[in-house]
């Protein structure tokens, strides 16, 4: 018989990342959880529909999860959170996280407003599942049965450990501008959370904090607009959350239609090109192999650093427009040789039969959930000579359920064979065809095989997208009642339009959106009546079910196109569609 007695109050001391004190209910997973597409920025409830927390609300509750996962927008939900007043109470982590953290940084040094974050120990993070209130003071966490009163806060200072060169000093002195200035001020913060030591110069930005997630991002870009901010880079950006040129024709809500493309010109104000693009790497001039750069979107980042050898961190929304103004961000994680080397070594074993281009986002998914904050050598798929475009799906996937920045493929990223020497002695980890067709599985949401709507473009498609559907699609009609639609950057629709391709998607029925992406889109574009969505990004099929509430179909690029053409998704691995075969 269990005891009702109350357990003595028992005491953690962990690492403060961000300081601050409170007490609360804790809520606690094993699983990480990213923000952006997994938290409702206005009420705090957790929407991702592959989580163990779904349903739950994470408003002042001390919210214990292992890492932030996902998108780099995470932080800014972080921020709207706090701005909305129902932010978690606090956030304990087993890894020093730094999405989450880097929106209560911001939301600390230009807002006032902040909850503590302390990073635990492995046996200190897994003791809080049993129990269900905490105490936070600076690093220090209390555990207690019963409720704990809020401690006082302490002064905590972790002092000055960046070393800063003479031009950075004037800046701090205010002699780049006051933008600068502020902006320079967090990244310092930032550095100081990553444990680096100094400051290194970047030859570009790719911005993801253009993407309208409520006031918050507004008023973080209005606030360095008004200081007369201006970007000192070449600086991208990211696929925003309207197309602005049809944005009435596709039955945008006004408000949403002027709030986000607001934001968007006050890049466009500090200089950033229009590219509005999530995937920056597919437009003329891609960054070089060893190339140091300030990039955020989760794709974009894995992408650049995996595919492309370049170096750049998984920067968080806010501290890419801060990178973009300075030039410089902190020497830490992929652009250091350590940050870059592997840890785990996965096993693919890939004898399923014939692959198709499904295979790769269903792979980078799995291989995400296996690695999370760790950076994987991928094994066993080098014999397959996987296109760039199947990378890019493979990096997207792969993005979306790890922290991690960077993966390494043997035989097929540019520095997997620098640590071919490191395979005996990392710890393994297996991949079955099992285990595969398990997780395509699980990315399938839907309950019925009905298609309302085709999605594709997330990441935005590249020419060679276009190239593949356009030959799938020559000579065909979809349905009248489905919708079949791709999201591209202007860059590409002009390539893909010059090439004669738009023509023939137009004739097949197809609608191209560019400028913004799936994950930004709702209803109408969604259409009201779809029950259910096909798609082929791992990545969407991940965060449709929670950002639009539709089952989802995932499929390969082929299956997305026969859908269109019948109006329902046969699924081979279902044993009961046998019949609507």
């Amino acid at each position: 018989m269990a005891s009702n007695r109350t357990r003595p109050v028992t005491t953690f001391q962990g690492r403060c990342l961000i300081n601050g004190s409170a007490s609360a209910e804790l809520l606690y997973s094993s699983t990480s959880l990213s923000f952006w597409g997994g938290v409702n920025p206005e009420t705090g409830d957790v929407v991702d529909h592959h989580h163990p927390l779904r349903g739950e609300c994470i408003a002042g509750r001390i919210l214990v999860i292992p890492c932030g996962r996902g998108s780099c927008t995470g932080s800014t939900v972080m921020l709207e959170l706090l701005l909305n007043q129902c932010s978690p109470a606090g956030l304990i982590f087993e890894q020093a996280e730094e999405i989450l953290t880097l929106g209560v940084l911001v939301g600390k040094a230009l807002f006032e407003r902040s909850i503590p974050v302390v990073v635990l120990s492995s046996a200190g993070f897994h003791a809080l599942r049993d129990w269900q209130f905490a105490a936070i003071d600076t690093g220090r966490v209390q555990l207690s049965d019963v409720p704990l009163s809020t401690p006082a806060l302490q002064l905590y200072s972790i002092g000055n450990q960046v070393d800063l060169s003479e031009s950075a000093k004037n800046v701090l002195a205010g002699k780049g501008g006051a933008a600068a200035k502020k902006a320079l001020s967090i990244i310092l913060q930032f550095a100081v959370i990553q444990g680096a030591t100094r400051l290194i110069d970047v030859s570009r930005a790719h911005i993801d904090a253009c993407i309208y997630t409520g006031p918050a991002s507004l008023t973080f870009a209005q606030t360095f607009q008004n200081l007369g901010a201006q970007f000192v880079v070449p600086t991208t950006l990211n696929s925003i959350s309207i197309d602005q040129r049809r944005w009435k024709e596709l039955g945008i809500d006004p408000e949403l239609a002027c709030q986000a493309g607001t934001l968007a010109n006050v890049y466009l104000s500090m200089g950033a090109q229009p590219s509005f693009t999530c995937a920056p790497y597919t437009l003329d001039n891609a960054p070089k192999e060893g190339e140091n750069i300030g990039w955020a979107e989760s794709n974009a980042v894995v992408f650049a650093n995996s595919v492309l050898g370049a170096h750049t961190q998984k920067y968080p929304d806010f501290i890419d427009v801060c990178i973009a103004l300075t030039g410089r961000a902190p020497s830490a994680g992929c652009h250091t040789t350590e940050g870059r080397r592997p840890s785990i070594l996965v096993q693919v074993h890939t004898d399923i039969g014939a692959i198709d281009d499904s295979f790769y986002p269903v792979l980078g998914y799995l291989i995400g959930k296996i690695a999370q904050h760790r950076i994987p050598l991928v094994c066993g798929v080098e014999h397959l000579s996987p296109h760039r475009i199947d990378l890019k799906a493979f990096s997207a996937a792969f993005a979306t359920t790890s922290s991690a920045a960077i993966f390494h493929m043997k035989g097929v990223t540019p520095e997997s064979g620098q640590f071919a020497s490191l395979e005996s002695d990392l710890p393994q980890f297996e991949i079955t065809a099992s285990e595969i067709q398990e997780c395509r599985r699980a990315l399938n949401s839907a309950t019925d095989p009905s298609v309302g709507l085709v999605s594709l473009g997330n990441p935005h498609f590249a020419i060679e997208e276009f190239e593949r559907v356009s030959h799938l699609c020559k000579s065909r009609k979809k349905l009248p009642s489905i919708e079949f639609i791709i999201t591209t950057s202007r860059s590409t629709y002009e390539q893909a339009s010059a090439a004669g391709i738009i023509t023939i998607l137009k004739e097949f029925g197809a609608t191209i959106i560019t400028d913004t992406c799936w994950c930004m889109l709702g209803e109408p574009v969604v259409p009201k009546s779809a029950r259910n969505i096909i798609t082929n990004s791992g990545k969407y099929a991940h965060y449709a079910p929670g950002m639009v509430n539709r089952g989802v179909h995932f499929g390969s690029l082929a299956q997305c196109v026969d859908a269109a053409c019948t109006g329902q998704f046969i699924d081979p691995l279902d044993s009961s569609q046998s019949g609507l075969r």
